[in-house]
């Protein structure tokens, strides 16, 4: 039924979100596994986008193409924060395949200032065999002595946290990570790409290098200059480290709860060409004057299949979700 749907509901074409391509490490808590693929993985969906007849292409091109309404559909390959894993395991599967991408860099992860505080929580809550802490008025004692124990307080934490201000946010993970003996700055310094790494990448011919902020903060709960220096200061220093533009932006986290019509109008008044959110959907021609607020499809390491994914190209499982609008 999809491939029958997939005359009207596949649109121009889709951008494709990546966090980590790595092998996998077996473990029983693993509440970010949804971030990671296997390199096995990504080398099977670009395959899977061939057969499908997509053309991977850079953002420029997608974004001639939305314009243009050309037949075949194209996919965009786009992988946030800045991750080593994305030099070392996706980038010879790029090469493979010929197959442009665009990565996002957070300026803060290569500075090791910034902080990945959803692995940060993670790894607190590995340690810990009790979760105690105090969020606005509320007190919460979770049990985290087993994986699923610790699966639970995870995803109860991310959500009272996720629901109230940055600052909370980063202030209870802080007091977690130290009482757990996690060092938040050597997340970044073991996971992701120093400068010396970025401007590597962004001397290869099939990358593109964009913008993903200073510190990843989830923009809408900033103020207004907080927000627009979190895109034009970290603009200005990637460009001065790359030597080049850097028009293309992702939203942090991207859900309408860290992005919306303030941020979008923002981006466009920065000179931004494209943004990108979290918002799940295809790109149809409508887009063309959206182009600061893009959907993506996720592929998502909790369901590592490519009947799945082909079932997501299609676009009729959006249409679905969106109740029957192609563009939402």
């Amino acid at each position: 039924m999809h491939q029958l749907a997939a005359a009207v509901t596949r649109g121009a074409g889709a951008i494709l979100m990546f966090h980590q391509v790595r092998p996998w490490v077996a473990r029983d808590f693993a509440p970010n596994r949804l971030l990671e693929i296997t390199p096995d993985f990504l080398d099977a969906v670009l395959t899977r986008l061939k057969a499908l007849g997509f053309a991977i292409v850079d953002p420029d091109s997608a974004l001639t193409m939305i314009a243009a309404r050309n037949e075949q559909p194209f996919a965009v390959l786009t992988f946030d924060d800045g991750y080593k894993d994305t030099r070392d395991f996706a980038l010879p599967i790029l090469e493979k395949h010929a197959a442009p991408f665009t990565m996002y860099v957070t300026t803060g992860f290569a500075e090791r200032t910034a902080r990945l505080w959803w692995i940060e929580l993670e790894e607190a809550i590995a340690r810990l065999s009790r979760i105690r802490v105090s969020v606005g008025s509320r007190v919460l004692d979770l049990p985290a002595a087993n994986a699923a124990e610790k699966s639970a307080a995870f995803a109860t934490l991310y959500q009272v946290l996720n629901a109230g201000s940055e600052a909370d946010l980063l202030t209870v993970i802080a007091g977690l990570a130290r009482e757990a003996g996690v060092d938040p700055q050597s997340i970044p310094r073991e996971l992701c790409l120093d400068w010396a790494g970025i401007e590597a990448m962004a001397k290869h011919p099939l990358c593109t290098i964009g913008v993903h902020t200073l510190t990843h903060p989830r923009l809408a709960k900033l103020s207004e200059d907080a927000m627009r220096e979190e895109l034009a200061g970290s603009r200005a220093i990637i460009e001065a480290h790359i030597g080049k533009p850097a028009l293309h932006l992702a939203y942090p986290v991207g859900n309408p709860a860290a992005a919306g019509t303030r941020e979008f109008q923002a981006a466009e008044e920065l000179g931004f060409k494209s943004a990108v959110t979290t918002r799940p959907g295809m790109i149809f021609p409508a887009h063309d004057t959206r182009r600061l607020a893009l959907p993506r499809l996720s592929i998502n390491g909790n369901w590592q299949s490519l009947d799945f994914v082909e079932i997501l190209l299609s676009g009729a499982p959006f249409a679905l979700w969106n109740r029957g609008r192609l563009v939402a």
